[in-house]
């Protein structure tokens, strides 16, 4: 039992000075390795803070500058939205010129192609290749010309419209990028480290596949505004084209309009005057009808007046004819009688003969009398058509400036 309860072991008092001495030796140092460690801490606290503070005072000046650099992206591509749908408004009220001036070329050519049908309804020798017919086909050439040309100035102007629209859609849609992405920033801006919505943000340094360089963020919207100003500098050029053709086609249709009008006057004129030379010659031919048929009432008159005599001479020689034996004598009477007979014979068959031909130039007469009639109805039905149908026809086309 003695043994069991044996009493631990007891330290020299020099050891136990020495423990003490060690104690407070250890408690020193790590007091002093303490005091550094927080020495050291306060200035990587001060360290980090100030870097923190000018790290997070740099990023704020470069979301600033980032929003002002957005700013002025949208302005400009605002300023080229503005421009791109002016312009595009403006060429829609161009499209709308060329399509009533496209129109308006409609009528016009109907107008020539109808007096050019109507024209064929001349007679005689009046059916002619002549100057009206000439300028009424040039102007139907010249008709179906502008409308050619119109018709392509108008599908430029619509393929204009298209790319002037297919510019202003990406300038839109940049525009909408840029806006979210300023309201992104201005949100960004707007944080503090006391906002009550900031929060750890899982993978937020990942940098995706889809991220793009300020270069090509640049270059993006750069190309967006070079597309809009070349549509737009397209679009004023293809302004003054259109302004030019409309201006010229009109011109045009309107001067080969006027020389066809003329040619109408002129054409008018001439066959008024033939027609006029016509009625003169009937008229000089019916009084010489009149002349004639009294001529030969005079030579059938004379021919029946010549019935008498020569049955009164053929009487008396057929009398004398029965005196007997040496009465008939060829006597002085008998030969002057025989000489009657034979004279009066031949000067009816000289009137029969006068007469055959007067009839024949009556005939003459007559036939001239119809052909110059035939001829002045030609003439009247060929003023008909030009003054009365084709020359009002073209009373009622106007050609207008669009």
């Amino acid at each position: 039992m003695a043994t069991l309860l044996q009493a631990p072991p007891k330290f020299h008092p020099s050891e136990w000075d020495i423990a003490n001495k060690m104690q407070r030796a250890s408690s020193e140092s790590q007091k002093s390795r303490s005091e550094r460690m927080i020495a050291q801490s306060q200035r990587l606290l001060d360290e980090i803070e100030k870097t923190t503070q000018k790290t997070q005072s740099d990023v704020n000046k470069k979301i600033e500058q980032r929003q002002e650099e957005v700013k002025f992206w949208k302005e400009e591509l605002d300023n080229k939205l503005e421009q791109i749908v002016h312009e595009t408004e403006v060429l829609l009220t161009f499209k709308t010129r060329l399509e009533k001036s496209l129109e308006s070329c409609k009528e016009p050519l109907v107008m020539a192609q109808k007096c050019l049908l109507t024209r064929q309804r001349r007679t005689g020798i009046d059916l002619v290749h002549d100057e009206v017919e000439r300028e009424l086909m040039k102007e139907a050439e010249v008709l179906q010309g502008v409308i050619a040309l119109l018709g392509r100035t108008l599908e430029q102007t619509n393929e204009q419209i298209r790319l002037n629209r297919s510019a202003k859609y990406n300038l839109e849609m940049d525009l909408k990028d840029k806006f979210t992405a300023l309201m992104i920033d201005d949100y960004c801006a707007s944080l503090t480290n006391n906002a009550p919505d900031i929060r750890y943000a899982d993978n937020a340094v990942k940098i995706e596949g889809n991220f793009v360089s300020p270069e090509d963020w640049i270059a993006f919207s750069n190309i967006n505004v070079e597309k809009a100003d070349k549509q737009r500098n397209n679009s004023l050029a293809l302004q003054v084209l259109v302004d030019s053709v409309l201006s010229q086609t009109a011109n045009d249709m309107r001067k080969q309009y006027e020389v066809v009008n003329v040619a109408f006057r002129n054409r008018v004129k001439e066959v008024k005057d033939a027609k006029h030379k016509l009625e003169t010659l009937l008229a000089m031919v019916m009084d010489e009808t009149a002349s004639q048929e009294k001529n030969i009432a005079a030579l059938k008159k004379a021919i029946a007046d010549k019935e008498g005599p020569v049955k009164v001479a053929q009487t008396r020689l057929e009398a004398r004819n029965h005196r007997p034996n040496v009465e008939l004598c060829y006597d002085t009477v008998q030969y002057r009688l025989i000489s009657e007979v034979q004279e009066i014979t031949k000067n009816i068959q000289r009137l029969k003969d006068t007469l055959a031909q007067a009839e024949s130039a009556l005939k003459g007469l007559s036939r001239q009398q119809l052909s110059l009639e035939e001829e002045i109805q030609v003439k009247e039905n060929t003023l008909y058509i030009d003054e009365v149908l084709c020359m009002q026809i073209r009373e009622s086309v106007c050609i207008n400036n669009f």
